[in-house]
């Protein structure tokens, strides 16, 4: 009972984190001065072919997966197909929300951007601290650092560029936000994981880990926060 239990929470906060890291990604399109260079290709594929923004994020995972799947002679894990499918569908599901519009002021934009940077940020944390399986994107970029050598943040830099150049030929929208997201991103991050994996570590093993006073004796001696000469 114990193990389905740990696999109740920890999926229970991947999907949370994904929610969250959903929804930052929605405030950067909606503040519309720049977005992340995945979603300036989704969005530019969205401009030039129909569909949706989701659809195409989902599109571009399975994609991705494919080639990932190629290169690395592994089958993909449960949570990398989980990413595609539900960041794709809560996009489309935030993107409907009425009141969610563009502000006319540009520090309204500004500040619209930098909370989704930030709840992005936190998304991105609680997705990863249950450790259920990396995204397709990041998928693709340990398999391509394995076959090249490279480091990491090299290869992570090429496939940004790279998706950058292509969603910006398609239409897609790069502005001030772009950069604001590339360069903030990495340090956001870098706070948001350690202390969302403490916070889910620590959930998790109190939601687990508590005792249950039906499997044993009761003992006259524990300690019960009531000093024995109280008693």
């Amino acid at each position: 009972m114990d193990n389905v239990k740990l696999l109740l929470y920890r999926w229970f906060f991947f999907v949370v984190g994904l929610m969250f890291m959903s929804f930052g990604v929605v405030l950067m399109i909606k503040a519309d001065i720049g977005s992340a260079p995945w979603d300036v290709l989704h969005i530019g594929l969205y401009k030039q072919l129909g569909l949706t923004i989701g659809t195409w994020s989902i599109i571009v995972g399975f994609c991705i997966i494919a080639v990932t799947t190629m290169l690395s002679k592994k089958r993909p894990q449960l949570g990398a197909f989980l990413n595609m499918l539900l960041v794709g569908i809560f996009i489309d599901l935030y993107m409907l929300i009425p009141w969610l519009v563009t502000p006319e002021l540009f520090l309204w934009k500004l500040i619209m951007l930098l909370a989704g940077i930030i709840i992005c940020g936190y998304g991105i944390g609680l997705y990863i601290a249950p450790q259920c399986g990396a995204g397709p994107r990041d998928s693709l970029m340990l398999a391509l650092t394995e076959k090249t050598g490279w480091k990491v943040q090299w290869v992570r830099g090429v496939m940004e560029i790279f998706v950058l150049a292509a969603g910006w030929l398609l239409g897609g929208p790069v502005f001030i936000g772009t950069i604001i997201f590339c360069v903030s991103i990495g340090s956001v991050v870098g706070y948001t994981l350690p202390r969302c994996q403490k916070l889910v570590d620590r959930i998790i093993e109190r939601g687990v880990g508590v005792e249950n006073i039906n499997k044993g004796t009761l003992r006259i001696n524990d300690h019960d926060g009531v000093s024995k000469e109280i008693r």
